[in-house]
């Protein structure tokens, strides 16, 4: 099991903007493909995959975020960030970072190492 580590959330105003980071070392150190996507589980609704990115950089995003939010990875920080803007109320979640083998998928059921969380909550 791959120790997985949120950090960043916090509680903004409606069209603000949060940074999210996610450390988990495989996603840098393996030779092989290897992917890391967030999630977000909001209060009374069960988990929604939000956006991914391979360790050969390529992105993708939910329909809910595309547009206002930028994946990226830090390979120096050996970090994924997910840069949030324009943040509604029904973005109010836990996010959760998580990591998988091979290429992004949003089926979260092929995602092996989750980490705890970390919450954002937007008002209106």
């Amino acid at each position: 099991e791959v120790p997985v580590l949120e950090s960043g959330g916090d509680s903004v105003q409606s069209g603000g903007s949060v940074r999210l980071s996610c450390a988990a070392s495989d996603f840098f150190s393996s030779g092989s493909i290897m992917t890391m996507s967030w999630a977000r589980q909001a209060p009374g609704k069960g988990l929604q995959w939000v956006s991914g990115i391979s360790s050969d950089g390529a992105t993708f995003y939910a329909d809910s975020v595309r547009g206002r939010c930028t994946i990226s990875s830090d390979n120096v920080k050996n970090t994924v960030n997910l840069q949030m803007n324009t943040l509604k109320p029904e973005d109010t979640a836990v996010y959760h970072c998580a990591v998988k083998k091979g290429r992004v998928s949003s089926m979260l059921s092929e995602y092996d190492d989750w980490g705890q969380g970390t919450q954002v909550v937007v008002s209106s």
